[in-house]
């Protein structure tokens, strides 16, 4: 599996990724670039970050991977502290996650915070602005810039059917906290690029999400890993991208976080 797997994210990657970048550059707009209605981007920075710590989900824990490959063949320190059934700043289990998100964004000391919105950031519309709004408080407080992520769009199942609109919303209100929230910003960068607006089990015929309608398959871990590394390279001109080939063939695709896949 292990080879199979790194094989096919290769592929897709070298093929596919370049494509979707393309075309979103000829639309006008640079992938993932945040909603033109929401809050601008920071100017962008010369100096690469020299750490870099991940938030999310359990999709954001499949997504890890890659990244971790990825940015071992850079200067970065890369953590991630993504949580499987959680992971979340609203929502239900939002409060435990409080009760140590903020010591271990201090303990890793990161430049830079990427959050992905999570399957589990439910609430009224003020709710979710007042959860965003703290987790920029808190990593601007710990000297670092967040950069939220979208969610990749689920197939859901009776669990997350009741709170699709929540989810929904949920980059609206991301985009709102952060809109001149006490002087500080953040960028809100759309994943679209990668994944377009619904649930696709495959792309170009090899599966690039998992089965359970929720999760990613190494495929699409790597794509996504190539796109967001393209965005904090826009946002950090300093940061250079390691070539595909150096990572997206490596042992995370055996991971059994992927063994749906």
């Amino acid at each position: 599996m292990n080879t199979t797997l790194a094989d096919t994210a290769l592929r897709a990657l070298t093929a596919a990724v370049p494509v979707l970048l393309l075309t979103a550059a000829c639309a006008g707009a640079p992938a993932g670039s945040a909603d033109p209605a929401g809050p601008a981007a920071p100017e962008p920075t010369a100096a690469g970050p020299s750490g870099v710590l991940f938030a999310g989900d359990s999709i954001a824990v499949g997504q890890s991977l890659p990244l971790a490959a990825a940015l071992a063949q850079t200067p970065v320190d890369f953590h991630s502290i993504a949580s499987e059934g959680g992971g979340n700043v609203v929502g239900p289990f939002s409060e435990e996650n409080w009760k140590t998100l903020p010591g271990e964004i201090a303990e890793a000391a990161p430049d830079v915070v990427v959050y992905q919105i999570t399957t589990y950031d439910w609430g009224t519309r003020e709710e979710q602005e007042e959860g965003y709004r703290r987790l920029l408080d808190t990593v601007a407080d710990a000297g670092a810039d967040l950069v939220v992520v979208t969610a990749p769009p689920i197939r859901p199942d009776d669990f997350y059917a009741p709170h699709m609109e929540d989810l929904e919303r949920a980059p609206l209100a991301a985009r709102e906290a952060v809109r001149e929230a006490g002087g500080r910003t953040a960028p809100v960068l759309d994943a679209s690029a990668v994944w377009g607006g619904e649930y696709a089990r495959e792309r170009e015929g090899t599966a690039d999400r998992s089965p359970d309608g929720i999760h990613t398959c190494p495929q699409g871990a790597a794509r996504f890993t190539r796109w967001l590394l393209d965005e904090l390279a826009v946002l950090y001109p300093g940061f250079t991208p390691p070539e595909p080939e150096s990572w997206a063939g490596g042992d995370w695709a055996a991971d059994e976080h992927f063994a749906a896949c």
